[in-house]
């Protein structure tokens, strides 16, 4: 069957004769056809032997999801194709699969263990398909399995597949945060990659996963500037991003010199100018200090990898994806030194003859930034001139950016438009333009006149909306001089009578009070006018009629003062309570009565205040706090996810730190003498051109050391790796040639005579002994992995060699903690590659004193917790050792009253119950308080839910008044808090009591090493895991305090552990020997996390609960 004919049957003709049709749309009449008979087809398709019906079957299902039909009951069909053999079928149904896998959780969790056989596939896509499946389960339990795939995905050799690990990182955050550590790692693995493919991706997961580590991008820094021209655009984008944030918080502000210029710009010109002002005063004179400190300061030179940040993003400007020349404009926006910002703006008009959609964003980032920078795109003037074609909230960006770069010289030019945008159809373009024309009045004095002539001539236009724009705009101008307006404003009082736009008749009725003593014939009769319309006006115009006649009361009450009262009466009986608290108001201060107050005296100055004339401001003006580019600068408003930019740092921290190479050692090893040289042979051969030498000529101006200059060939070396790998067996033979020279050379090294002690040499042998096996294996396995993944390769087998033998080890270590400090440690061959790759993980840089740790680095870590904890043997760990003494809690299971003078109190005793070990030890306190002897004190009568048990505690013959004595009973509750309950019996009467334990005492405590507690934590992952975040009460801040407070609320022990930030604790229940594990974790401000792994879930949850009151009160 061909696809056409597949295509045809969907649209709903017959493949066969007889067969119905079927309708696509309700008119059709599909809804009345047997639809569901249309997947039968399908299903028996995909059951069929044959591999062609099966991926027929499968390319019209993929059709149908990608025309938007619903295919999810199709799903137990498909899922059972995914073992298929056939490679086609197989990506089709891992398509399907990623779309419906998270709707069809149980029936893809069924398929699990296919999709972990899909990992191991010998193809690239499948194995690339099955991780995508398996991180779109969104199902907690399988987390741990996720974890695994993404770990061993990223050490896969195909880059496709790691780059589709890195894109499985955030997926795995998001379900379950608390993999947050051991995503980093992977993260920084991935990090490490040299792949144009990958470095997009993994940027992507770190912005997700952990943003604010920016150690884990310090040793990558250079080698993403260098492929960030090869990466594909959407990593393009993620990356500049991430760089600009990182740029800010390493490099100085290129541009700090200018902005102290400007700020102390006067005492510029008193410290170089001539002594003409003899009596300067104070402030002239801390002006001239700060110009003097600012001579003195040495000038500002910028960092060279700052230089190859701008360099590198640079032609990215000619990019055809928008975005990509977006981000790097806010990337030299916000870095470059003002004199190089101006190659950004040539690219963003550009952009400007792209869709409105593009028009729209790029013109509101063009907007922000001409506020700060106008010369930048004063020359481009005309390309923001507005066309009849674009659309209004286009239109209205333009005006935004005309009026921003309008200044002396090219105002006349921009009026002319603005001349020809206020006859547009377009009411809102045509108020906005309005606006605009007030704000140049507003920032340019020379055409303050000229503009405001414009918009009077405007009062005359037939279009009310701009009349109303007009007189709101000519309001706020002739706030400036009302003086020599009021011509002006008599024009404006007639116009009271036409415009019906409330904020217009509200304009000009606050003038007309205003400057009422400029039109003092006029205003009494405008007031006339407005009283009559009272009660149909606006509540704006309300207002200000009321605020008019409060001040013509004040000026001219002869004429005005029946007239106010009658305005003052009808806004007492108005509708609105804001005009009639306004009236209220207005009547005592104005209207002098024997109960109003002082302030009426004032009642002129309050309201003929001279009032500052309003700033018209661009609404873009306080935008650029927001990082350009960015969903927030867009709103104005702070969206969700939005990371501030950081500010400058005030001093350059160390640069350093992006140096890659091993620190200097007295002797450069061969090891990396082949590394230069394997770098060196691609470097050349290839048209790599610029960002080659350039790279490495800046880092030999960043230090002298030839290391460091080494290191940034090694970086620009880099960029070409994507060629490398297409030369193929070529320089790989050639690479093994040079591998053999350098392992003579190497040969010839170790046997020059060193002044070295016999354990010296035997150590270095031994070294040489394993560096030799794993360069062999390397060799033979270096296809297609770069030289990171050489080293991890090689310090794994060389760990599990060094595990293998242990006692090795430990001569090894002997041997070289006796050698003598003051000389400088030869670690060259196996030592040094691992090193190599500790440091990228670890991001420290050791000192190049003859420090002896890297032994210990290459033990596994259990190996040397095995080491550490040898003196410890488990005669030594008796309860009372390991569980920390506090003080047991009394609880009341008789009081006096109740039992006629006779009290009991219990404890759990927290010790082993000698006759049963399954059973919780309690400890009872009987005290008469009668005057009369008890006698025979035993136990009768007990109930218990099922399974659990109970050991009477042996009879008290006497108990003579006003003593006390003590048993111990033992109560198996079967891990529960059931109550346990009983009758407690003298010779004369009987008491009904009950037991019921906290959680914390069904427990006992176990000793585990910190390797052996993360071992068992793993294995209680997901539904027995329960973490709660808290705040630490004040006085439970320290260790001490935490641990004092879990071991009383639970019967535990104390786990070492490495870091000070968390403490453990670890215990059994008691019945049933299920594991408990505890791990509070601090964080800052006394915030904690508290985790609680337990193979039985209620006691989990109840013990967490236990816990998080006894930190928190």
């Amino acid at each position: 069957m061909s696809a056409s004919s597949a295509f045809n049957d969907e649209k709903g003709g017959s493949s066969s004769v007889g067969e119905p049709e079927y309708g696509h749309d309700p008119a059709s009449g599909g809804i009345f056809s047997s639809d569901y008979k249309r997947h039968d087809d399908l299903k028996e398709m995909l059951d069929s032997n044959k591999d062609s019906l099966k991926l027929e079957a499968m390319k019209r299902i993929v059709a149908m999801i990608a025309r938007g039909k619903n295919a999810s009951d199709l799903f137990p069909a498909v899922v059972k194709n995914v073992a298929c053999k056939n490679i086609e079928v197989k990506k089709l149904v891992y398509v399907y699969l990623v779309r419906y896998a998270e709707e069809q959780q149980d029936l893809a969790l069924l398929s699990i263990s296919t999709f972990q056989r899909g990992l191991k596939d010998p193809n690239q896509l499948i194995r690339a398909s099955a991780l995508r499946v398996l991180s779109s389960i969104r199902v907690t339990i399988i987390v741990p399995i996720m974890m695994l795939a993404i770990k061993e995905a990223a050490s896969d050799m195909s880059p496709y597949v790691r780059k589709t690990a890195a894109h499985a990182i955030p997926k795995l955050y998001s379900l379950d945060p608390e993999q947050k550590d051991q995503l980093i790692e992977v993260i920084e693995k991935l990090l490490a990659d040299k792949t144009t493919l990958v470095a997009g991706s993994v940027v992507m997961a770190f912005e997700e996963v952990c943003p604010e580590r920016i150690d884990l991008i310090h040793k990558n820094y250079r080698k993403l500037c260098n492929l960030l021209i090869d990466v594909e655009e959407w990593g393009q984008v993620v990356i500049i991003n991430m760089l600009t944030r990182y740029a800010r918080t390493q490099f100085l502000n290129p541009n700090i010199n200018e902005s102290l210029l400007e700020e102390g710009g006067g005492g510029d010109k008193t410290f170089y100018g001539s002594d003409e002002d003899e009596d300067e005063d104070d402030e002239e004179k801390e002006k001239k200090a700060e110009a003097a400190a600012l001579a003195k300061r040495k000038p500002y030179v910028m960092d060279p990898d700052h230089r190859l940040l701008l360099r590198n993003t640079k032609p990215l400007l000619q990019s055809r994806n928008a975005a990509v020349v977006m981000a790097v404009a806010q990337l030299y926006f916000h870095l470059a030194p003002k004199a190089e910002v101006g190659v950004i703006a040539k690219a963003l008009v550009r952009l400007l003859r792209s869709h409105s959609e593009v028009q729209y964003v790029v013109l509101q980032n063009v907007a922000t930034m001409t506020i700060k920078r106008r010369g930048m795109f004063e020359p481009y003037l005309k390309s923001f001139y507005i066309r009849s074609t674009d659309p209004t909230q286009i239109k209205v960006l333009k005006l935004e950016v005309l009026t921003n770069l309008a200044n002396e010289t090219n105002i006349s030019t921009i009026l002319r438009e603005f001349q020809t945008y206020i006859k547009s159809m377009d009411k809102d373009f045509v108020a906005a333009t309005i606006q605009a024309i007030g704000r140049c009045a507003t920032n340019i004095g020379e055409v303050r006149d000229t503009c405001l002539n414009g918009l009077v001539q405007l009062l005359s236009n037939r279009d009310e909306l701009v009349v109303a724009e007009s007189v709101v705009v000519i309001k706020k101008l002739l706030q400036m001089q009302p003086e020599k307006h009021s011509d002006i404003i008599k024009h404006m009082a007639k116009l009271t009578d036409n415009i019906q736009v409330p904020m217009a008749r509200a304009s000009i009725l606050w003038l007309i009070g205003e400057y009422c003593e400029h039109v003092p014939k006029i205003a009494p009769d405008v007031l006339r006018k407005m009283a009559k319309s009272f009660t149909n006006e606006e509540d704006i115009v309300k207002l200000q009629i009321i605020n008019l006649a409060a001040k013509l009361y004040l000026t001219n009450s002869k004429q005005t003062k029946l007239l106010t009262q009658y305005v003052l009466n009808l806004a007492k009986y108005d509708q609105n309570y804001d005009i009639r608290d306004r009236a209220r108001f207005i009547r005592q201060l104005i209207v002098p009565t024997e109960k109003s107050g002082a302030l009426s005296k004032y009642a002129k100055k309050l309201f003929l205040a001279l009032k500052p004339a309003p700033v018209l401001e661009s609404p873009f003006k306080d935008r650029d706090h927001f990082q350009l580019g960015s969903l927030s600068h867009l709103l104005n408003a702070k969206a969700g996810g939005y990371q501030e930019l950081p500010d400058w740092p005030e001093a350059a921290p160390d640069p350093s730190v992006r140096n890659v190479e091993v620190p200097e050692w007295t002797k450069c090893s061969s090891r990396e003498k082949r590394k230069e040289k394997k770098v060196e042979k691609p470097f050349y051969s290839d048209s790599e051109g610029e960002s080659g030498p350039t790279e490495s000529a800046d880092s030999e101006s960043d230090s002298a050391s030839g290391s460091e200059s080494r290191s940034g060939s090694e970086v620009s070396g880099s960029g070409s790796e994507s060629e490398e790998s297409e030369e193929g067996s070529e320089s790989e033979e050639e690479e093994e040639e040079e591998e053999e020279k350098d392992k003579k050379k190497k040969k010839k090294e170790l046997k020059k005579p060193v002044h070295e002690s016999e354990s010296e040499q035997s150590s270095e042998e031994e070294d040489r002994k394993i560096a030799r096996k794993s360069k062999q294996r390397t060799s033979e396995s270096e296809s297609e992995s770069d030289e990171d993944e050489e080293s991890e390769s090689e310090s794994s087998q060389s760990e599990s060699e060094e595990s293998e033998s242990e006692a090795e080890v430990k001569k090894k270590k002997k041997t070289v903690e006796s050698k003598p400090p003051s000389k400088p440690v030869k670690k060259e061959t196996k030592k040094e590659k691992t090193e190599m790759s500790l440091l990228d993980l670890d991001d420290f840089e050791p000192a190049p004193s003859p420090q002896v740790t890297p032994v210990n680095t290459f033990l596994s870590n259990s190996l040397v917790t095995d080491l550490e904890g040898l003196s410890l043997s488990d005669s030594v760990l008796s309860p009372a050792t390991i569980a920390p003494s506090s003080a047991l809690k009394n609880y009341e299971l008789l009081h006096r009253i109740t039992g006629e003078g006779l009290s009991v109190e219990y404890c759990f005793s927290r010790q082993p119950f000698s006759p049963d070990a399954n059973m919780v030890a309690v400890q009872m306190q009987f005290t008469n308080n009668a005057t009369s002897d008890t006698k025979n004190l035993h136990m009768e009568d007990v109930k218990l839910q099922s399974g659990m048990r109970v050991k009477e505690f042996p009879e008290i013959e006497l108990l003579s008044a006003g003593e006390m004595a003590t048993a111990v009973m033992g109560i198996d509750f079967c891990d529960s808090t059931q109550a346990a309950n009983f009758q407690l019996c003298t010779h004369t009467r009987k008491f009904f009591v009950s037991i019921q334990p906290p959680v914390g005492e069904l427990m006992r405590p176990i000793f585990l090493t910190e390797n052996e507690f993360k071992k068992e934590q793993g294995q209680l992952m997901g539904m027995n895991e329960i973490t709660e975040k808290l705040t630490l009460d004040a006085k439970c801040r320290n260790e001490h305090a935490i641990v004092q407070r879990v071991t009383t609320a639970a019967n535990l022990s104390r786990v070492p552990c490495g870091s000070d930030k968390e403490c453990r604790f670890a215990g059994r229940t008691v019945t049933s020997s299920s594991l408990v594990l505890v791990t509070v974790a601090t964080k800052e401000e006394g915030a904690a996390q508290l985790t609680v792994n337990c193979e039985k879930m209620v006691i989990g949850t109840m013990l967490v609960k236990d816990i998080l009151l006894a930190l928190t009160q």
